[in-house]
């Protein structure tokens, strides 16, 4: 499902909730827009927050800790990312116009807090050598199965090029997926499929993708395409990069 929702009377735009809102995808999601001066708190007693800086400048305060983070674009630079275990204490301050991309999830489990800065996001490139790089992209991960095992969630971006492909050869996997995209231009468009059904995709909309759904991504030529991808582990099947190839389409995978 495609949506691209206004932003509420408190400065949000509610992608997914874990008890309402598209509660299939098994965690709450949102952006925040915050204005210079602003401060948002956050305590879930029950669920693990991760917040990442989409834009702005920011100031997280955290278990007596002050950390300074700040973003031209999601295209400018990399993200900044404050990772936090149920009933943690968090105060952001906004240092100008900002925007926050949260994620949380129930998570009986204690752990330490991470905050992730640029240099600790792992920036992977893919497709550059194959189908004629028509779906060359650069892949960032902030979190996963790997650096973060005892969480129930998983997040990353994808930096799309204009007119190509992502999340391809089309695949799937049973974990819940949800994508948040922006466009370097408000205008900008793309493609995004769940299972048989296409959306038109646009600047600071979502995708909530059904499991078992296959799900690949095209951006219209010109525009230059992000998403953050926001995955929730299912109990006892963690996403371990998990990927099942559409059948008629994995002959792609093929190095020959």
């Amino acid at each position: 499902m495609y949506e691209n929702p206004e932003y509420n009377a408190q400065g949000e735009k509610i992608l997914c909730e874990e008890n309402g809102k598209n509660s299939h995808m098994l965690m709450d999601v949102r952006v925040k827009k915050m204005e210079a001066g602003e401060t948002l708190r956050l305590h879930a007693p029950e669920k693990e927050t991760a917040v990442m800086l989409l834009a702005g400048n920011v100031t997280f305060l955290f278990e007596g800790r002050e950390e300074r983070a700040a973003r031209r674009s999601v295209f400018a630079d990399k993200p900044y990312c404050l990772h936090c275990c149920r009933g943690a204490e968090i105060e952001i301050t906004a240092g100008e116009s900002s925007r926050l991309l949260i994620q949380q999830t129930t998570n009986p489990r204690e752990f330490d807090t991470v905050f992730y800065t640029p240099d600790m996001c792992t920036l992977q490139e893919f497709g550059s050598a194959q189908w004629n790089g028509t779906a060359h992209r650069k892949v960032l991960t902030v979190f996963d199965y790997d650096n973060a095992p005892y969480s129930n969630l998983v997040m990353g971006e994808v930096f799309h090029k204009p007119g190509c492909w992502s999340s391809y050869p089309p695949h799937f996997h049973p974990q819940p997926e949800l994508y948040y995209y922006e466009f370097d231009k408000p205008q900008g468009f793309g493609v995004g499929f769940d299972g048989e059904e296409c959306f038109k995709v646009g600047d600071q909309g979502y995708l909530a993708i059904t499991p078992m759904n296959a799900h690949q991504q095209a951006a219209a030529p010109g525009y230059h395409m992000y998403y953050a991808w926001l995955i929730r582990h299912l109990d006892g099947d963690p996403w371990r990069k998990t990927r099942i190839d559409v059948p008629e389409h994995s002959w792609l995978m093929k190095e020959d």
